[in-house]
């Protein structure tokens, strides 16, 4: 396998940057990167980093063994389609960050079938923790798939599934999943800050607190069900706050919030797929 194949990014927007910011500083060289950008005027600090940079998204995608289209998902069928005999002349791995376009939807844009992933990324990608979900149609070989691990993982943890409809559900867990914890940190700054506390000091608290339970189960191997119940000592304080949630039915407020956003996720693909 090429170690470092050339890698073209068409639209240079926050998760693009983050991708190729995480590969920089794994060693990826500079100048097996191409961004792209409608200005190129919005590339100057990547081409003062060594990156190829242009406006033409045909210049870099001849040049490139994977394409990374890093654009909205209103703007791919645009982007697929002025790209369609690039795409099918010089037949690279196709990497998608769009949330909501399915893989059959880009081949008909494209007028042929080539190698193409489809992922879901995550915003956390921003600061190298993000959380990626894969899919890849059946025409990547086996070294591509390492090689869209070794890009994604530059920025985080990888993982495959085996059906496109699953990533639907990767979006609902972690796609969406950050927002799901910065609402729960706000509650319990609100919270602690109503129980007395400056709300610095409750930020504080509930951030690193977040940061730690997440290590711990990282770093332990542990279910969090067990780790839950290490803490949670008979007739003590954090049964009281345990039983209060399960007593508001907290798994089922879950399970039916993350089912709305796969079935949201369902219907923005259908809506896409009949453009």
């Amino acid at each position: 396998m090429n170690q470092y194949p050339i890698i073209s990014f068409i639209g240079a927007g926050n998760m693009s940057r983050a991708i190729i910011g995480g590969l920089l500083k794994n060693g990826y060289p500079a100048d097996h990167i191409w961004a792209t950008a409608p200005d190129t005027d919005m590339l100057t600090d990547l081409k003062t980093q060594g990156l190829n940079t242009t406006a033409d998204n045909h210049e870099a995608v001849a040049a490139s063994e994977i394409v990374i289209l890093g654009v909205k998902p209103q703007v791919m069928k645009q982007v697929c389609t002025e790209l369609s005999q690039t795409l099918a002349n010089s037949a690279p791995l196709l990497v998608s960050l769009a949330a909501g376009v399915t893989i059959a939807s880009m081949e008909r844009w494209i007028g042929t079938q080539i190698p193409t992933v489809r992922c879901m990324p995550n915003t956390p990608a921003l600061v190298q923790t993000g959380a990626s979900g894969l899919f890849a149609n059946n025409l990547v070989s086996q070294v591509q798939r390492e090689q869209t691990e070794q890009i994604l993982g530059a920025v985080g943890i990888t993982v495959w599934v085996t059906q496109e409809s699953e990533i639907d559900a990767v979006t609902a867990i972690s796609g969406s999943g950050p927002a799901y914890y910065f609402l729960m940190m706000e509650a319990m700054i609100d919270a602690g800050e109503t129980l007395g506390l400056s709300r610095e000091t409750a930020k504080a608290l509930a951030l690193q607190t977040a940061a730690g339970a997440a290590r711990m189960v990282q770093e332990t191997g542990e279910e969090p069900a067990e780790l839950r119940r290490r803490v949670t000592s008979p007739k003590g304080t954090t049964e009281q706050a345990i039983l209060s949630f399960q007593a508001d039915g907290l798994e089922t407020v879950v399970l039916r919030a993350l089912t709305a956003c796969r079935n949201r996720a369902i219907e923005l693909a259908q809506e896409m797929d009949k453009s």
